[in-house]
């Protein structure tokens, strides 16, 4: 059995993995994020621990033996966070999430002062990636970047409170733009714009290596092994990618979570420098994993579920299903609630629905938040080949393919059909399981685990027509919202 723990945004989700990569165990914690002021997107590290506590508390209790016969942990965790530490160990300061835009301005001055720098990271500096977020710390709020003594990211945060072992894998730690991907190191030019220094931050590991062992008290109150070793882990997107089989040149998925996220694999490194793309170190060795990402897509969808007062969303999305609308009847929705990354690189970008009529109604709201996430995705596929990139298979995974409507919609925008694995939204947390796995010489993906066990979405022929007809005046909104905000 291995242990698989992913700190996502909206939650914590745990596995225990068995030999034949199944799912024998699992429990979840929710996650919640602050939003002080405009743009700000903040959680605080401890809720990151005492989540994934909770799943651990759950599953010692619920699947004692499984936990007994538990080899390996192996992390995940939601990108681009960045956890102040001081020397116990401590937060400063809530953590600066993946979609906080904040830091436009130290974006043009990490340009300025490092002419070459995307060539060297793998992209242009956009505000939710960490080094800016470092440098707009530097600037507004030195005295407790000063204070700290160790910057981690999500997982690592939690490695911390494992192992007592300070470290991150190279994959997850290419994306915070403070290394220099192709070397696999630490960038010194680009840390002292952003005014720290390497001591402050982790010795990087490999995906697959071993980071330190669980501490002795929590394997007693787990019930797990006495020197569990802890694997490096990865992003929630290169595990993701681990997790549903894209660990190939052209394998790409598409995980429906919070974000909207598109990841292909690579064998070259192919740095974006333009249209919100971005490409980093993937969980596995001499591959790159080029990223397209939509900041709000199940976000968007909790966003309307709770405005028209739903909590149970799955039950929505029957009702929108079964209403069978069609989408020239529903409202163009532009699902920039977090300002945009994926084509547009601009953080202050709006959402908004256009095309209201006194015949729209709740559903047809609902729908319409569907259809402007699969056609915000579909930008992000465009954008992906267009840079060069060779897609041939394409899984759709996270909380949102377990919609039927949600994945046929996707299917139509993207052009192409789309691979349903049989646990729709375990990725990245199955992932981390399977470097566990690898960490201690076993195979990265076992012999006996069919990657494509689910089901096949086709392209409905219909519905993508009816889709491009929507998508002019998708366009048009999104280029009206760019200029009210210019």
């Amino acid at each position: 059995m291995y242990l698989g723990i992913d700190i996502g945004t909206s939650g914590v989700k745990t596995v225990v993995m068995d030999e034949n990569d199944r799912v024998a165990a699992e429990a979840s914690a929710p996650l919640s994020s602050s939003h002080p002021r405009p743009l700000w997107s903040e959680q605080s590290p401890h809720d990151w621990w005492n989540a994934v506590a909770a799943t651990l508390d759950e599953l010692a209790k619920t699947s004692r033996t499984k936990m007994q016969s538990v080899r390996a942990i192996g992390l995940s965790g939601q990108m681009l966070g960045v956890a102040l530490l001081d020397a116990a160990g401590e937060p400063l300061r809530p953590a600066l999430l993946w979609n906080d835009g904040r830091a436009a301005a130290q974006c043009d001055e990490l340009h300025r002062a490092i002419p070459d720098f995307a060539d060297i990271v793998g992209c242009p500096a956009m505000p939710g990636f960490s080094a800016p977020k470092i440098a707009w710390l530097a600037r507004h709020e030195p005295a407790v970047l000063d204070r700290a003594r160790r910057i981690l990211l999500t997982k690592d945060y939690v490695r911390l409170c494992l192992t007592g072992e300070t470290a991150s894998d190279r994959a997850d730690a290419s994306a915070t733009l403070l290394m220099d991907t192709e070397r696999g190191d630490w960038h010194d030019g680009i840390l002292a714009a952003c005014g720290i220094d390497r001591a402050r931050l982790p010795r990087l590991i490999e995906s697959a290596d071993v980071s330190g062992t669980l501490r002795d008290a929590l394997a007693l109150r787990w019930h797990l092994p006495r020197g569990l070793p802890v694997a490096g882990g990865g992003g929630d997107n290169m595990c993701g990618g681990v997790g549903v089989g894209a660990v190939r040149a052209g394998a790409a998925y598409v995980s429906l979570g919070t974000s909207g996220v598109w990841c292909v694999a690579n064998d070259r490194f192919l740095p974006a420098r333009g249209g919100g793309m971005h490409t980093h170190r993937h969980a596995v060795p001499s591959l790159y994993a080029q990223h397209a990402v939509v900041l709000s897509a199940g976000g968007a969808l909790a966003w309307v579920a709770g405005l028209l007062g739903r909590s149970d969303i799955g039950a929505l999305l029957a009702e929108v299903a079964a209403a069978r609308l069609s989408p020239a009847d529903t409202p163009v929705f532009t699902p920039y609630l977090a300002g945009e990354r994926t084509p547009h690189d601009d953080p202050e970008l709006t959402a908004a629905f256009s095309d209201l009529t006194h015949r729209t109604g709740p559903l047809h709201l609902v729908q319409a938040v569907l259809e402007g996430v699969a056609l915000a995705l579909g930008d992000c596929h465009a954008a992906l080949t267009g840079s060069g990139a060779a897609i041939d298979r394409i899984v759709l995974t996270g909380g949102g393919a377990r919609s039927d409507l949600w994945a046929r919609l996707m299917a139509a925008a993207v052009g192409k059909p789309l691979i349903l694995t049989a646990d729709r939204q375990a990725g990245p947390a199955i992932g981390a399981a399977r470097l566990a796995r690898a960490s201690i010489g076993g195979p990265l993906i076992a012999a006996s685990a069919g990657q494509d066990t689910g089901s096949v979405v086709a392209v409905d022929p219909d519905l993508a027509d009816q889709l491009a007809q929507k998508k002019s005046r998708y366009r048009a909104h999104v280029s009206l919202s760019a200029t009210e905000v210019g």
